[in-house]
């Protein structure tokens, strides 16, 4: 964990989803890899307790940020971003999220490794 806004981070890197997502009408045919980089900001730095019920279940951020991904399509992947933000940003705890979403496989002619957004979007 680092720290953001004088809280702790809990950090999630490299989760990677098959989505639906992408402005050409090909990419709303199939689903293409991205890949997720999540930042939490909560004030869980004071849990003294072993008990998961005591600070956010990072498994539980991961099955949101999938379902919504499972379950809607989009062509850009800031609104993307967005609704994954808004997702997890259900859980009230939450103080701000950070969400970097990376499309793996830009639809370009150039050699590049992915595309992407960075958002922060606070509670």
């Amino acid at each position: 964990m680092t720290e953001m806004m004088g809280l702790p981070v809990i950090q999630l890197r490299g989760l990677r989803l098959a989505c639906i997502c992408g402005a050409l009408p090909e990419e709303q045919d199939r689903r293409q890899p991205y890949e997720f980089d999540v930042d939490i900001v909560a004030d869980v730095g004071a849990v003294t307790s072993d008990n998961l019920d005591d600070t956010i279940d990072y498994g539980a951020v991961l099955a949101r940020i999938e379902a919504v991904t499972a379950g809607e399509s989009f062509q850009l992947f800031e609104r993307m971003a967005t609704r994954v933000a808004e997702a997890i940003l259900e859980d009230r705890r939450i103080d701000a999220v950070t969400i970097e979403v990376r499309k793996l496989r830009p639809p370009v002619p150039q050699d590049i490794a992915s595309s992407g957004i960075r958002l922060t979007v606070e509670a």
